[in-house]
């Protein structure tokens, strides 16, 4: 009987440890509805991004990315995302795909321009740049020192 009491307190510490641990992750999850606007951007290639990527703005997390689509007009990847909604976007503002390291993942970059009007909820950035394949680098470095035939020394 000793043993049931013993076994159900510590099955009762384990359950409320993992209660604990599940509240403190959900809080610091950043899952909270936060008060955010829509914008669209468009790129040649978004390799590396998916939906629930983060939108950076001077390196800080400000958004994250809603949905990744082709268009099918112009064969692009859209992408849709949500900023803070206190972080007015200038219309000159620009978009690009950034690798968080040599091997980590991407993330969508937000430059903010100069200009004085405001880009309006739902509205397009124009101004992107596209993800740089580093594979396709690699191996034209490699090919490119290959190609090249060394020297003959002089005696």
């Amino acid at each position: 009987m000793k043993n049931n009491t013993v076994e159900t307190l510590m099955g009762a510490v384990v359950l409320a440890v993992a209660a604990f641990f599940f509240v403190y992750a959900y809080q610091n999850s950043g899952s909270e509805k936060v008060d955010s606007f829509e914008y669209h951007a468009t790129f040649d290639r978004v390799d590396g991004l998916v939906k629930g990527s983060d939108v950076r703005m001077s390196g800080v997390k400000v958004g994250t990315i809603t949905a990744l689509d082709i268009e099918k007009e112009t064969y692009l990847a859209k992408i849709s995302f949500k900023i803070e909604k206190d972080l007015k976007l200038p219309k000159d503002t620009s978009a690009e795909v950034v690798s968080d390291g040599l091997l980590g993942g991407k993330y969508l970059a937000i430059v903010p321009g100069g200009d004085e009007k405001h880009l309006a909820e739902g509205n397009t950035i124009i101004h992107t740049q596209s993800s740089v394949n580093l594979e396709s680098l690699i191996g034209q470095l490699i090919f490119s020192n290959k190609s090249k035939k060394p020297e003959a020394k002089e005696q």
